[in-house]
Formats: structure tokens, sequence, C-alpha cells
């Protein structure tokens, strides 16, 4: 009896591990790769930056809106242009395209 007990909980605990320490993939979480084809800092001191390109696989325009400081970097110090393909992804946050990741496909 004690061995189908012990054996239950070690079960019980390793179903809560595994449901506790998944990452659940937010839906809205969405991954692309684009050439950028415009760039529009809001100023020099802006902690924003809207960059828009063209998707590879749909041809489609997205804008993306992003706000990390080392990408705002890259924008100022032009090491990120227009023309660059980007790898990034993003989620749609009060209808703006927020940017998580946003990557030069070649290293940056």
């Amino acid at each position: 009896m004690k061995k189908a007990v012990s054996i239950v909980m070690v079960i019980t605990l390793m179903a809560l591990t595994i449901v506790s320490f998944s990452r659940v993939a937010s839906a809205e979480d969405i991954k692309m790769v684009g050439v950028i084809t415009k760039i529009e800092i809001a100023g020099k001191d802006a902690k924003t930056a809207t960059a828009t390109l063209k998707d590879n696989k749909s041809g489609k325009l997205v804008v993306i809106t992003v706000n990390d400081d080392l990408t705002l970097d890259k924008f100022k110090d032009h090491r990120i242009v227009e023309g660059d393909e980007i790898r990034c992804k993003y989620e749609t946050v009060d209808g703006k395209n927020v940017s998580k990741i946003f990557r030069k496909t070649a290293g940056c």
C-alpha cells in the first residue's frame, strides 16, 4: 500500500512540476523575416521608433513599434538601416505591433 501511495505522489509531483515550468507560448507572438522599407525615430531622445517591414512570405507591409534601447541605438548609429533584412518577433498590444526581438538576419 505504501508503495502505491508513493508512486501516485511521485507522478503527481512530476505532473505539477511539468505544468509549472512549461512556458505557454502567447497566441499573439508573431515571427517574421522581412526587409526594412522605412524607419521613423521620434526625435533624438525618443524612447520609441517605428519600422515598416515587408514580409518575405506574404509581401505585406507590417509596421512595428520598437521600444528597446539596444535596437534604438542601432537605428541612431545606422547599424540597422533601410534595406536590411530583419528577423523579428512581435505581439499586438492595443492595436500596435510591439517588437520583442528585432535583429538582422546576417547577425549584428
